[in-house]
Order: structure tokens, then sequence, then C-alpha cells
């Protein structure tokens, strides 16, 4: 068995050829009124766009830099927001699991399972997102040369799925700060599956604020959009109406007021590349 391409995710079609998947969200479920205000918003935009949204929050932050810092609601109010935005505005959504207990519950709810940077080689979190039936987006670990996610795509064909997303955020790089090798945009598309490359968690200094994760927002874009140059699938943003209130990765979010800029800026680039294809080598 191989990936499918593209990888289904709900009613959305994310690979080669296909409208730019634009996943979006608060790193945290902090209300369902700010959630529901972010979605309205990203809704809005997708009609108005061509692009294919994809609601995100988290219900647990389970690798919070201190054990004082907010995770989250906890895994029932979670999906219950999350349900509530789904009937509010009729958004696919996506969030992550920590366990591979939260797998069933989580794809009753979501489109998307999204297994995090430090879990990506947890083989039993794998085959429970697996056996869910649901699209998996499996986040490239920090620690992680890109050739080396061929080993979690073949444990989630193992586990019977076939809708599979690389996801890259970044690799750790000297004290207090990440960077992005592009040329691993291009290896994890030759494996055969979309890559969304997460934009604001790029941007991250870890615990570069002593007890909690700083970053540096104003390099959101410019990240963003290198990557769209290089070839990707879809992109991952982190988004609030208030950034600098959020209980979690305030400074690498891009102010909701500002979202619609950005990804139209991202847009530009990646339609002309797909309007240009690679001469060296087949178009990703």
């Amino acid at each position: 068995m191989n990936p499918r391409l593209p990888a289904i995710i709900g009613p959305h079609h994310c690979g080669p050829g296909q409208p730019l998947v634009v996943i979006a969200g608060p790193c945290v479920i902090e209300s369902r009124a700010i959630c529901l205000q972010i979605a309205e918003t990203l809704a809005a935009l997708a009609r108005q766009l061509p692009i294919q949204a994809v609601f995100k929050a988290s219900f647990d932050k389970a690798n919070r830099t201190s054990a004082g810092s907010f995770r989250g609601v906890g895994i029932d109010e979670g999906l219950e927001t999350l349900a509530a935005v789904r009937r509010a505005t009729g958004l696919p959504l996506t969030t992550d699991i920590h366990l591979p207990e939260q797998a069933a519950p989580v794809g009753e709810v979501c489109d998307l399972i999204q297994i995090p940077a430090f879990l990506c080689r947890q083989t039993d979190l794998l085959l429970a997102a697996a056996a869910t039936g649901r699209a998996v987006n499996v986040k490239k670990g920090q620690f992680l040369a890109p050739v080396d996610m061929k080993h979690p795509i073949a444990k989630l064909l193992a586990g019977g799925c076939q809708d599979i997303c690389l996801c890259e955020r970044g690799t750790f790089f000297g004290y207090g700060r990440l960077v992005n090798d592009f040329t691993g945009l291009v290896a994890m598309r030759g494996f055969g599956v979309p890559v969304i490359f997460d934009a604001t968690h790029s941007v991250q200094q870890p615990a570069s604020l002593g007890g909690a994760t700083g970053g540096d927002r104003s390099l959101v874009e410019p990240l963003a959009r290198a990557a769209a140059a290089v070839g990707i699938d879809g992109v991952f943003f982190e988004t609030h109406p208030d950034p600098d209130s959020s209980p979690s990765d305030g400074p690498n979010m891009v102010p909701l007021d500002r979202l619609r800029g950005v990804i139209e800026n991202v847009l530009r680039i990646h339609d002309a590349r797909q309007a240009c294809p690679d001469e060296l080598g087949p178009t990703a």
C-alpha cells in the first residue's frame, strides 16, 4: 500500500495541483468564544480566497516548557468546543494527540489528526491515529533529518492509513532557536505525500522567556513565502485576535486581522510556483 495523493482531509484534497490548504487557529483552546471568532474569520477567508481551510486548536499542550503553564481545557471540553466550531462554520477540524487512547475520540470529531513533532517516532501513537480512518499530519521532529520521516510514513501505512501529510516546523540549531532547511521540503515531498509548512512554530525561540517559549512573529510571512517558492501543499498558521494575551505561543502567532494579507502574499507565490515546473526534476 502506498500513500494516497492527494491526501483526503474531510472535503479537501491536499496535494500537487490542488488549492493551497491553510490550517489555522489558536495554539490552545482558551475559550469557545475566541475559537468561534477565529474560525468565523477563517471560514470567511475560505469563501473569498482560493484556499482549503482547516481549523486547528489544541485541547491540551502536553509539552509546555513549565509545569505551571496553561495546558488547555482538556479533551472533553476541547472536543465539545471543536464540534461547536464545525456546527457554526462547517470547517474541517484538526487537533493534536499525545496519547494513543486520545486517538479514537478525536477521530470522532476531527478530520485530520496531528502528531506533535516531539512524538513523531512513537509507534503506538501513530498506529492509534491510523486506526481512526482519518487523515494524519505528522510534524517532523526538531531532532530529525527530513529523510528520516520515511519511518513514520511506513508505520502509518502499516496501520492502514493512506491519507498522510508531513509537516515541517524547523530544526534545532545551537541554543534557543530553530532553523529551516528548505531542501527538506523537497526531500519529504519525494516520499509521495503532501507537505505542509508550519510557519509560526518555525519562528519559535524555545525557552527564551525563561519558563516559556518566545519567538519573532515578524519572520512568519517571509518563511511562509520562501516555503511556497520551494513548493508546499499547505501552510499552517497559529493566529489570535490578540496574540500577546494568548496563554501559549503568543510571540509566534499572526494577529487575526493580518491573516488575510499574509495568506494573499503566500498565495501569489504558491500560484506562480505551480505554473513553473522544476526543470531539473519532476514537478512536486
